[in-house]
């Protein structure tokens, strides 16, 4: 048995309030802005660092940022030059207000931002997300999402502002986007992208215009570009929803003439990464359609300022990201045509050239819009992520070919922006939390600009819980790769705990399912592990950072081979002598959840947690939001020719083989995976007499975002190891009931109290997490 060595451990409060999240840094010149979560005031804030190391909060409450296309949303604001009555240059900032998705633009010294675009009839009903800035300055280029009645999504009215409507059904709660961050950050994660991958319970004044030309973006697309036809999504529900690409005019005109908003693209489901050439004469832009997800296969489209669109580069088959131009007639962008996501080159016509060919990853997963792993500098060069599950930075030359690794100490790096000079990232460690960075291209230094806000920390990866306390050590991890099914390879990173002997341990599952863990500072795993509780984090067939092929294990395979993976890594940790095989723990969030419920079928684990997990595959199909209706198809198989399967690989369905007790942690407000999925869970695990818990939590989302909801997530699931494995681990909190009756009507814990402007929010933000990463349906 595990001895603790530590009597110190890191509390819940710790983990809640011991990490400033930051998310999608921007530079222009000596100022940095980015985006900064506010958990106490459940909104995300926009943050701006002067060429003096000034730091200003620009958005004060209620204002928040945060974009809800795709449910997940991504980077929120793009800063813009401006002029003003001196013609003087200097910058503001547009940015999607998160409680009505509307966009404004917040001039530099002005008493509030003014609207961009136009009051939606139907409440969030036009988001927009993904912005880049016009060739001529007066536009902001973007992906648009419609939500409503066909003839009433473009309509608009006047009014608007921070006392925006709420979201109704099971959209998420105004306010608040799904993000990787949200998601698996709530869950201790770790984990990068999105989709079913969830944290546990714990996501100037312009010339005015004087023509529709004014407003353009720089001529970019069919001179007269109308509208296509509307069309229903594709996603097997039907439902009014629709996506374009538009040029939304920096004058403001588009608040009060939405037909002023130009349509530069539309037709296809899905839309990323907008951007025209230096010129004015291409706008390139990434598409993709159901069933596909964007790590499955999109397209590169090019449209001519004269002549019709086409598609360059990419197709069913090919994923091609993030394009970005180095002059008016050429392309960088990331396609994993070879097997990985590389680095290519291509002109306005003919094939695609590979920069550097290698088999590691030189772009993140895409769930979320606007996240860049590479950027083109003004001399050339090119500055690049790349590895596997943890990427850092180079340098590229493309006229030598050299790949030049820079030194620095932080090995997990995210979230690229360049003004063409500098670069500035989010990066961490595994004893180093997430900061804001900035890098010298010419000199290779990294100086940290922001640092994330902790109890106090020490040498050595140690923390302190309080002034003046002893310090928890952070746990390194150790990085081990397993035989999986067939002898494929299994990636796991392994937290050992403080203590010695066999020691229990939690096996983490990430959501996604196409998503990944980290190495990054996880005060989570450190808030077992300071307690004698090892934990694996397994990055299972499926999982990204590893390749297509690697990714492609999942396919029409998920709930076999996640679920063995995690059961390998288990026995594996029982033989190295690591594990007590008789406390043994599963948990997951989203994605996650539903393995770590299927991985309870098996006699490896003595009990399982799931964090907003996935119960009933059908269920799903039927609930989840757009952009992941059709993600099933690639997992499990088309509906209905398998529906069969659909019912096998239901935790639903297998209840009969769960004879270990189950946590089920729930936010009411969940769009992803929806409350019905837990209750119908502990209902039939109720009506067998199985030992369960089920808490939901009031207003969140599908990622706890409170540091309310997260601590009492945690303590609760502390408290349900400390019963299932009869020891205390110095934890604190109440004991937990088990029911083995079914729930009347479970408990839902109270939403943190917050100011009655406050806009409320969803549930997985990404403005701080640790990417989504993360992260997906989970």
């Amino acid at each position: 048995m595990s001895e603790l060595s530590n009597p110190q451990p890191i509390t819940a409060g710790d983990v809640a309030r011991g990490v400033r999240r930051m998310a999608f840094p921007s530079v222009v010149g000596d100022e940095v802005w980015w985006e900064e979560e506010r958990p106490d005031e459940r909104r995300v804030t926009l943050m701006r660092r002067d060429a003096d190391g000034t730091v200003r909060e620009l958005l004060p409450a209620p204002w928040g940022v945060g974009t809800r296309v795709h449910e997940y949303g991504g980077r929120s604001f793009l800063p813009v030059p401006r002029r003003d009555d001196k013609a003087i240059p200097r910058l503001g900032v547009v940015f999607a207000h998160a409680a009505d998705q509307r966009l404004y633009l917040w001039e530099r010294d002005a008493r509030e931002p003014v609207p961009l675009t136009p009051e939606p009839h139907a409440e969030a009903g036009l988001r927009y997300a993904d912005f880049a800035l016009s060739a001529d300055g007066r536009a902001v280029l973007c992906v648009r999402e419609e939500h409503g009645p066909a003839d009433t999504r473009a309509a608009g009215g006047t009014g608007g502002g921070p006392g925006a409507v709420a979201a109704t059904g099971t959209e998420a709660p105004a306010g608040e986007q799904v993000t990787d961050a949200s998601v698996d950050a709530a869950a201790g994660n770790g984990a990068v992208g999105n989709g079913l991958s969830a944290a546990p319970t714990v996501d100037a004044t312009g010339t005015a215009d004087t023509a529709a030309t004014a407003d353009g973006a720089g001529g970019a697309g069919p001179a007269a570009a109308a509208p296509a036809e509307r069309h229903r999504s594709r996603s097997g529900r039907g439902g009014d929803l629709r996506r374009s690409v538009v040029a939304v005019p920096l004058s403001g005109r588009g608040a009060q003439d939405p037909p002023a908003i130009r349509e530069l693209a539309s037709g296809a489901d899905f839309y990323a990464s907008p951007t025209e050439s230096p010129d004015g004469g291409h706008l390139a832009y990434v598409r993709w359609n159901h069933p596909r997800m964007p790590w499955d296969g999109t397209e590169l489209r090019v449209v001519p300022n004269e002549g019709a669109e086409y598609t360059l580069k990419g197709g069913v088959d090919e994923s091609v990201l993030s394009p970005l131009w180095v002059d008016d007639s050429t392309l960088y962008l990331a396609s994993d045509w070879p097997g990985w996501w590389n680095l290519y080159q291509a002109g306005l016509k003919g094939q695609a050239i590979a920069l550097y060919p290698a088999e590691e990853e030189f772009h993140a997963p895409p769930w979320r819009l606007g996240h860049r792993s590479f950027q083109v500098l003004s001399s050339g060069l090119v500055v690049a992520l790349h590895g596997l599950a943890d990427m850092t930075p180079s340098l590229y030359d493309p006229e030598t070919l050299d790949l030049t690794p820079i030194a620095t100490d932080l090995t997990s790096w995210s979230q690229l922006d360049s003004d063409g000079t500098s670069v500035v990232a989010i990066a961490a460690s595994p004893t180093t939390p997430p900061c804001l960075v900035r890098l010298d291209p010419a000199t290779g230094s990294v100086e940290v600009l922001r640092t994330s806000d902790l109890p106090g920390v020490g040498p050595s990866g140690a923390a302190g819980t309080a002034e003046g306390a002893a310090p928890v050590r952070i746990p390194v991890p150790q990085a081990q790769t397993l035989p999986g099914r067939y002898g494929a390879p299994v990636h796991v990173n392994v937290y050992p705990p403080e203590g010695s002997g066999p020691a229990p341990f939690v096996v983490h599952v990430h959501g996604g399912p196409v998503s990944h863990s980290t190495k990054e500072y996880d005060l989570v795993k450190a808030f077992f592990t300071s307690r004698g509780i090892g934990v694996a984090d397994v990055n299972y067939g499926g999982s990204t950072g590893y390749g297509r092929s690697y990714r492609k294990r999942l396919h029409k395979e998920w709930g076999v081979v996640d679920v063995e993976d995690a059961i390998g890594v288990a026995r594996s940790l029982v033989d190295q002598g690591l594990a007590d095989p008789d406390r043994l723990a599963i948990r997951g969030p989203s994605a996650g959840g539903l393995t770590a419920l299927l991985s309870l079928t098996t006699d490896t684990f003595a009990c399982g947690v799931s964090y907003y997990g996935v119960a009933d595959l059908l269920g799903l199909a039927e609930t989840t939001h757009d952009f992941e209706s059709r993600f099933l198809d690639s997992l499990v198989g088309t509906l209905p020719g398998f529906t069969e399967r659909y019912r096998e690989r239901s935790p639903i369905n297998r209840i009969d083989e769960i004879d270990v007790p189950v946590l089920l942690l729930q936010g009411t407000a969940d769009p992803v995976v929806t409350p019905d999925q837990a209750r119908s869970m502990a209902t039939a695990l109720g009506e067998r007499g199985v030992p369960h818990a089920l808490v939901e939590f009031e207003g969140e989302g599908h990622g706890f975002r409170s540091a309310q909801a997260r601590i009492r997530a945690l303590d609760t699931e502390l408290a349900f190891y400390a019963r299932v494995f009869g020891t205390d681990f110095g934890t604190g909190v109440q004991p937990l009931t088990l029911s083995t009756t079914p729930p009347d009507r479970p408990d839902a814990a109270a939403p943190d109290p917050v100011p009655a402007t406050a806009p409320e929010e969803d549930g997985t933000p990404d403005a701080g997490g640790t990417r989504e990463h993360e992260h997906q349906t989970g």
